[in-house]
């Protein structure tokens, strides 16, 4: 079997729009095949049909197109997340994006919508007014319907730095929508921020995973720990509200920064005989001090790993809203020549309990009722920091 060139998108890579693909991560692997797909038949008759509407149909028609359609058929039997990228817009995606720009905002295809999964803190999203759950059905006045996501993400929604795009969006429970015009900017997002809460309790809020987050994180304790005497402080509260970054490896590791041991998380694709087991390596970051997790609506797939993690090892007390629920991972896999590329859902994710959270999101161990809230008026936060101090016991749930 050819060797296939399979790489993967992460943060900003057709979802994320921060920076356009600022992140692709390429790798090599010998695509082989574990068994049939099918009987000879059944392709036999594949290929018939292909024939006969070739040469039968009464207008002429073109061979390319034709099977472009034929595989987009087959994807649509797949997850709303597997799509084909068809040879020009996989062209467009290998391109320098270095001058251009996006929104600061994943999403997610639900029911044949585009879905909101959270604004980056910061971004141009963020000060429109975008929220999780929200809607997005015309992009400058023109209906997005029937775009992949992809489409939707390069065609649409990314552009010179300072140029305007009109979205107009769905608010979740509303009925009229409403239009927003956003700015892209160019504006670097911190990964991490941290401050110390009452003067006893480490607030890390998490708003990126990538690369730099891991660094970041491990800048952000230190810079507490030289504020205040370790005797002093009760514990640390991580906020992953509205974190929705698909990257794993950053997950991993910063599960990992919390774990002496343990498995963080398991892949299982296709073949249910290979899981991918990611465990953690011996180091407390925080040297064992209480730990609370804040969670939402908005936190998704790498976030989602983390809470997970920190949850079924009882390292951290959960708290807040149920999670989105992205738990999937998918491939990109061009195809021949010049003939565009598969996105394919290719694993999902596995709590440590062996839980999986796609579609279904990870339930905090105290549940806080999803509310706007400011660094005055947050009760989730609040309620954590009560926990760490020993003014409010533990609920967990049963």
């Amino acid at each position: 079997m050819r060797k296939l060139l399979l790489f993967f998108l992460s943060a900003a890579a057709g979802m994320t729009m921060g920076r356009a693909m600022p992140h692709l991560h390429t790798v090599f692997v010998e695509a082989r095949a574990q068994e049939r797909v099918s009987e000879p038949r059944e392709l036999d008759r594949f290929i018939a049909a292909f024939e006969r509407i070739r040469s039968g149909y009464v207008d002429q028609l073109d061979q390319a197109q034709l099977i472009d359609a034929a595989i987009k058929g087959m994807v649509g039997m797949l997850d709303s997340q597997s799509s084909y990228i068809d040879w020009p817009l996989f062209r467009d995606m290998q391109i320098s994006f270095r001058h251009l720009v996006g929104l600061g905002v994943e999403f997610i295809v639900d029911k044949g919508y585009f879905k909101v999964i959270a604004p980056i803190d910061g971004s141009p999203a963020a000060k429109a007014g975008l929220k999780t759950n929200d809607i997005v059905t015309h992009v400058d006045g023109v209906s997005v319907n029937g775009l992949t996501l992809d489409q939707l993400v390069l065609d649409k929604l990314i552009g010179p730095p300072g140029s305007q795009v009109r979205l107009t969006v769905l608010h979740q429970g509303q009925d009229r929508p409403l239009e927003l015009t956003l700015v892209r900017d160019l504006t670097p997002f911190k990964a991490v921020r941290n401050r110390l809460e009452g003067g006893d309790i480490g607030y890390l809020r998490i708003a990126l995973m990538n690369e730099w987050t891991m660094p970041a994180l491990e800048k952000a304790i230190k810079e507490l720990s030289n504020e205040i005497p370790v005797n002093k402080l009760k514990g640390y509260v991580l906020d992953l509200r509205n974190t929705p970054h698909r990257a794993r490896f950053a997950a991993v590791s910063i599960a990992d920064a919390f774990l002496e041991e343990g498995e963080i998380v398991s892949v299982r694709g296709a073949n249910p005989k290979q899981i991918n087991h990611f465990n953690a390596r011996p180091g407390d970051i925080i040297n064992g001090k209480p730990l609370v997790v804040l969670i939402n609506g908005g936190t998704a797939s790498g976030a989602e790993i983390v809470a997970g993690a920190l949850q079924d090892h009882k390292r951290a007390t959960v708290i807040g809203a149920r999670s989105f629920g992205k738990g999937s991972e998918q491939t990109i896999i061009p195809l021949d020549g010049r003939s565009g590329a598969l996105r394919l859902t290719t694993g999902r994710y596995f709590t440590p309990a062996g839980r999986s959270f796609d579609g279904t999101g990870i339930l905090p161990d105290i549940e806080v009722p999803e509310v706007l809230a400011s660094q005055d008026n947050d009760k989730a936060l609040s309620l954590a920091c009560e926990l760490l101090r020993g003014i409010t016991a533990p609920h967990q749930k049963g």
